[in-house]
């Protein structure tokens, strides 16, 4: 069992972003992830620090927290290679410490730069031909490579660690995490959804794609939002509207200000049900339980608020020593 911080690139600029991840190592956590937006979900008060640099300074600043990407889209404003190339540098630079979490994108992030947005199929197909491509790089000397969206003709990773990169898929639908347990090394989706949602579909399908293989390990972000002062830790989760947004309702959206927009209109109450909203740390910890009841070995926890380093030094003092004595990690 391992618990981790999310980064929330789409609320902090790099410096200061830079900072927590290094208090999160030393509040105890285990890992540390970041998304890779090209543009932030909200337009007011919004950042989008690219990732795998700000990874090279987070390892430097740490020793043993695992790092990564939650995720990043390999498949349009990168060319797989490329990622190959930069998170193969991160595993040299810190051996086993680094994951590779990658999904199939948003339109926010890639039409902006005058790409097209292919529908769910394509970007499926893209996801799977980028991820053997770069275990490609990462496993030959010389790579020749002709797919249906990509080629390469001699290509070589010069700078590759000893063991390759792990590679997660982030899901929130039944054939990506089908994918991830064929072929991924971990699997990752979200909290504050229906529990049908992993019980009956999700877990089920990696289980599926897995047919026999090891299991990956299955990693939930986990938002919360805890405070002792129950109507604070409701209105922290407010910058984190979009959230509460369907797939279908935010997926085309290219522009952070049409974002934010629609999640304005939502009202507190569905922007707060993505999270687990608590006063009380008995009360918390049981509804985290709920997602390692289900199955999950890895729970990154993403909180809302402005004030990080008080939300780090509280999950250090009332939540984190709970959970470890719980389920003994």
């Amino acid at each position: 069992m391992r618990f981790g911080y999310k980064a929330s690139a789409e609320q902090f600029g790099p410096v200061e972003l830079l900072e927590y991840g290094v208090a999160a190592e030393r509040a105890g956590l285990d890992s540390v992830f970041v998304s890779d937006h090209f543009q932030p979900w909200m337009d007011d008060g919004g950042h989008a620090p690219a990732s795998l640099p700000w990874l090279g300074a987070l390892g430097a600043r740490t020793e043993r927290i695992t790092i990564g990407t939650s995720v990043l889209t390999p498949t349009f404003r990168y060319h797989p290679a490329v990622v190959a190339q930069a998170v193969a540098t991160l595993g040299v630079l810190f051996p086993d410490r680094v994951i590779l979490g990658v999904g199939t994108g948003e339109a926010l992030n890639e039409v902006t730069l005058g790409l097209d947005w292919p529908e769910s199929p394509e970007r499926f197909r893209r996801l799977k031909e980028s991820i053997a491509l770069m275990r490609e790089l990462w496993s030959a000397d010389r790579v020749s490579f002709d797919g249906e969206f990509w080629r390469l003709v001699d290509a070589t990773v010069y700078d590759r660690p000893a063991t390759p990169v792990p590679i997660y898929l982030g899901a929130a639908g039944p054939a990506v995490a089908r994918l991830a347990g064929r072929i991924g090394d971990g699997f990752i989706t979200t909290s504050g959804k229906p529990r049908a949602l992993y019980a009956d579909t999700l877990l089920p399908a990696v289980a599926e794609g897995e047919n026999g293989r090891d299991p990956v390990e299955r990693m939930i972000e986990v938002k919360v939002s805890y405070h002792p002062d129950p109507v604070e830790a409701r209105e922290r989760t407010r910058f984190w509207a979009p959230l509460a947004l369907s797939p279908d309702e935010k997926m085309s959206i290219h522009d952070p200000r049409e974002m934010q927009r629609r999640a304005a209109e939502l009202p507190i109450e569905r922007v707060a049900s993505r999270f687990i909203v608590s006063s009380d740390p008995d009360e918390h910890v049981d509804r985290i339980a709920e997602y390692v009841d289900l199955g999950f070995t890895h729970l990154v926890f993403h909180d809302p608020g402005a004030d990080q380093r008080e939300f780090l030094t509280r999950y250090e003092s009332d939540i984190l020593p709970r959970l470890r004595a719980r389920f003994g990690a």
